[in-house]
């Protein structure tokens, strides 16, 4: 009978062998559930569309980043993607962070940078919403309220972005619109549909394969109360 040294040994050259190329096999992998790896892989893709968003709404509100004298996009990008944020908040936004920035972001008389607001805010949520962890293993929980919480949030924000307008009737925060040839652009919306759908999802995977119910809330996006984290 074979060693159990030995069949350790074959279980991780079979795991190495079923890596596709894109994910390699790597040995923490073995202290992770199949739910840690799912939970991970909607980290990255929620991080890169984090990216996408922040860098398409800066094209679209370059007056935004001009707010700041020198600021760039991939200092916003820098600070925003960070693991650890800073413990006393943004000092630019007043010492705020998560859902407290978006209420700043579309406030009238804010005179910062709205997309750094918003987008303080959303990553902020997010990652309080995965524990502020970029990887989970057997031993960690995760929240299914925080991830709903998180999706209706964001719905809210699409639906602010196409209405909050200034005391001039312009719109605070540029996204959807049509281009000079007349082409709709829904691309903004599409970018925040799809996070809406990773959170929906991991919120009803962790809600199965814990057995915890999901408080279904009823309230209409046409609001600017956003639900806590």
């Amino acid at each position: 009978m074979p060693s159990r040294a030995l069949l350790f040994g074959l279980i991780l050259l079979t795991l190495a062998g079923c890596s596709n190329g894109k994910r390699p096999f790597e040995i923490k992998n073995l202290a992770k559930s199949d739910m840690d790896l799912i939970t991970d892989i909607h980290i990255i893709e929620m991080r890169d569309l984090l990216e996408e968003l922040t860098v398409k709404l800066y094209k679209r509100n370059p007056k935004e980043l001009a707010k700041v004298e020198g600021m760039t996009v991939e200092a916003r990008l820098e600070s925003l993607m960070k693991v650890e944020r800073p413990a006393e908040g943004y000092p630019e936004l007043g010492g705020i962070d998560g859902v407290n920035a978006l209420y700043l972001a579309f406030n009238e008389e804010f005179q910062g940078d709205r997309v750094f607001a918003m987008m303080v805010g959303i990553s902020g949520m997010l990652s309080d919403s995965y524990n502020n962890q970029l990887e989970f293993f057997i031993l960690d929980d995760i929240d299914q309220q925080k991830l709903y919480n998180s999706a209706r949030n964001l719905e809210i924000v699409a639906w602010l972005m196409n209405t909050r307008k200034d005391l001039n009737g312009e719109l605070l925060i540029l996204s959807n619109g049509i281009a000079e040839d007349g082409t709709p652009n829904y691309s903004y919306e599409r970018v925040i549909s799809k996070m809406i759908v990773i959170q929906d999802m991991m919120a009803k995977m962790v809600s199965d394969s814990t057995n915890r119910a999901i408080n279904q809330v009823v309230h209409g996006v046409a609001s600017m109360t956003f639900f806590p984290i």
